[in-house]
């Protein structure tokens, strides 16, 4: 369901950016939309369900019906409430809003002003998504991941048609993106509801912050935002450095974040939705061998994916990046700029994937100190790469990657700490059989290099036509994959390695 979700994800940048290009009117767009999915992320996906799901299935196999029913009524109706709150306050401020995440578009008057008036309509989305993803963490806990996963298809289903057939009629025309968001957020939190009937748990939201299961959330929200949202803040701080910087900068950086995200948000968003509501039963069942791994299974499939995705974003940058955006008012030139990001971007993909996989280990335990402490330094990492690296690849051209590359090496040092701590504490104990595991897959991604080198190479990527493109990049990662697989097999790695243990 999450690839489905991305694939089209792919088809709505692909008419992004063949209708509006990489430009002002783009990057003041993608800064409206990133405000409230970042918060959407900060907030919901990120400290909100890390909060939740662990008090949840506490909930859930401790506790009987009478208990758990007050639980979910007085968190929605909670949540609902802050989440009023917060949409009103950023309607109202969204000038200042502009004017702290992206500064640069100051100097442009009627790009500031084409920003904070998309950034007034993308924000209710904020308090659409937030209770779509708190109906999600309840599917999730339920064992029920189909629907959850398949509502994203919503938002780039709408967004399509914003693009084709509503942006012609609107004075500013880019206007159409932000009102496709917006109906979204409604669309994908009407798709949640039925779910929720059928399976007995639709919330009758209730006022309860004097609940004892509210208070607890509470407390652990505060610094779970931090925690599980550090890649997050740093793509924003990108995104605040970058609008200083040459016009359509935040376009190249979100194009080629894209990218990054199409891996990401098939394994590491999905293996980490799977993993916290595992670990939080297996915590509150006091299964420490099981936890364990729960943990070991997630790390391999972080490895086996992580490694020759990193190798083919990075190596087939170009290709990728013509293939899918170079098209009317997106130029060769754009596609070069958005290809240098993307490959330092894809530099720190393992790293963004472990990170999703590793926090669920500490907050299914509730300890969510560990990832925000972490995550602080992850952040200062990074505005300290930031500064370094801008000076450097800035007067060359590459100074959005350097952007990128320290977003990257920002997220592998935050995974390090955390797999690190795990270790020390012995809460996470690697199952035998790991040096040849990664000798299997270290080998079988070097096999791929010299294809995909080629394939990189040797065609004109950028003058060819978009079926030349599209088939002839189908093919070499075909190729690659299979070379992969094949790789794999020979050295011994079989699927039933890779299954769930079955105390999961």
């Amino acid at each position: 369901m999450t690839f489905v979700s991305r694939l089209l994800g792919f088809v709505r940048d692909v008419i992004i950016a063949r209708y509006f290009g990489a430009d002002p009117g783009t990057d003041a767009f993608f800064v409206a939309f990133r405000i409230p999915n970042f918060l959407r992320r900060l907030f919901a996906e990120g400290a909100f369900s890390q909060a939740f799901v662990p008090i949840l299935s506490d909930y859930k196999e401790r506790h009987d019906q009478t208990q758990l029913r007050p639980f979910l009524d007085r968190t929605a109706g909670s949540l609902s409430l802050a989440l009023l709150l917060v949409t009103f306050v950023g309607v109202l401020a969204a000038p200042f809003f502009i004017l702290l995440f992206a500064p640069g578009f100051y100097r442009d008057a009627k790009q500031f002003e084409l920003s904070v008036t998309m950034l007034r309509i993308t924000f209710p989305y904020l308090f659409f998504i937030s209770l779509t993803a708190f109906a999600g963490a309840i599917l999730n806990t339920w064992g029920r991941f189909a629907i959850p996963a398949v509502t994203p298809v919503f938002l780039n289903l709408l967004m399509i048609p914003a693009t084709i057939w509503l942006a012609p009629y609107l004075p500013e025309p880019i206007t159409a993106l932000a009102w496709g968001v917006l109906v979204a957020g409604f669309v994908q939190l009407g798709f949640q509801v039925p779910a929720l009937v059928r399976a007995g748990l639709l919330p009758r939201p209730r006022f309860g912050f004097h609940d004892s299961g509210v208070r607890r959330m509470i407390a652990l929200i505060g610094p779970a935002i931090f925690g599980v949202s550090v890649t997050q803040v740093n793509l924003l701080v990108d995104t605040l450095i970058a609008s200083f910087l040459a016009s359509g900068s935040v376009s190249w950086l979100y194009y080629s974040d894209r990218l990054v995200e199409f891996p990401l948000g098939i394994f590491g968003v999905a293996i980490g939705t799977v993993m916290l509501p595992h670990l939080s039963k297996n915590h509150a069942s006091r299964d420490r061998d099981g936890f364990s791994r729960s943990l070991d299974w997630a790390l391999r499939w972080v490895v086996l994916i992580g490694l020759p995705a990193t190798l083919g974003l990075a190596l087939l940058a170009g290709p990728m990046i013509s293939t899918l955006f170079q098209y009317d008012r997106f130029s060769s030139y754009d596609a070069e700029m958005a290809s240098r990001s993307l490959m330092t971007y894809s530099i720190g993909l393992i790293g963004f994937i472990a990170i999703k996989v590793l926090v669920p280990g500490f907050s299914s335990r509730q300890d969510l100190r560990t990832p925000v402490r972490y995550g602080f330094y992850a952040v200062l990492a990074n505005l300290a790469l930031n500064l370094a690296l801008i000076f450097q690849l800035a007067p060359i051209g590459w100074g959005h990657a350097g952007l990128a590359l320290a977003t990257a090496l920002a997220a592998i040092f935050n995974a390090g700490l955390l797999l690190a701590k795990l270790l020390k504490e012995r809460i996470y104990r690697p199952e035998p059989g790991w040096t040849i595991f990664l000798l299997r897959v270290v080998f079988a991604s070097a096999m791929m290099v010299p294809i995909l080198v080629y394939a990189s190479n040797a065609y004109p990527w950028q003058t060819w036509s978009m079926i030349e493109r599209v088939s002839h990049l189908a093919l070499w990662i075909l190729l690659g994959f299979a070379i992969y697989v094949s790789c794999l097999t020979l050295t011994g790695l079989r699927p039933r390695h890779m299954l769930v243990p079955e105390s999961t």
